[in-house]
């Protein structure tokens, strides 16, 4: 798992706020999650439950073209109930594949797209409070077209909206997707728009 390091991290200074792990009891173990309840040492001695989805990670991509749109998907997803627009992603295909590669290969996989210039964007943790999940966001440029290699479980829809469309859409609340959001923004500024 990737992690961040914060720059302005002082152990002598938030150390105090550390929760130390006593025990771990796995509670299921399925393909994408797997449940686990644990007790830790509170900073205060005292201990508390912690349960937590343990995840292997996941990319996003950001798809610019050289005119400025992006390639975006519509996807029904289940626990939502509802098709909602989001930037290709997926998860590792273990904890130990090359974390660039998933991206190249999600891209791919998804949108039939290769590109020719790729910047990360940094870590997102979409839930700190009950996963360890960590997506990490890249920006696509020169990008060339070829086919899509769709899971033969995966269903989706693929467009190109102009940028500022899609911040403007991010922005009246009409792409709740958090990793969506959070890329296309960092993508935008990073680009000048």
């Amino acid at each position: 798992m990737r992690e961040y390091k914060d720059p302005d991290y002082r152990p002598e200074e938030f150390g105090r706020l550390r929760e130390t792990q006593l025990a771990a009891q796995d509670i299921y173990h399925g393909q994408i999650l797997h449940l686990r309840k644990d007790t830790v040492r509170l900073p205060n001695g005292g201990t508390a439950p912690r349960e937590l989805i343990v995840h292997v990670g996941a990319v996003c991509v950001v798809p610019v073209t050289e005119d400025g749109q992006v390639y975006v998907e519509r996807q029904f997803r289940y626990p939502l109930g509802q098709v909602i627009t989001e930037i290709p992603a997926g998860k590792l295909d273990s904890n130990t594949e090359d974390i660039f590669e998933a991206a190249k290969r999600e891209l791919r996989e998804e949108t039939g797209l290769t590109a020719e210039r790729w910047t990360e964007l940094g870590l997102y943790y979409p839930a700190a409070a009950y996963s360890d999940e960590v997506i990490t966001m890249y920006l696509a440029q020169g990008l060339h077209k070829g086919a899509q290699e769709l899971d033969e479980d995966e269903f989706l829809d693929v467009q190109l909206l102009p940028m500022e469309k899609l911040i403007r859409d991010i922005m009246e609340g009409k792409v709740p997707d958090g990793k969506t959001q959070v890329a296309v923004m960092k993508a935008a500024r990073m680009l000048g728009r």
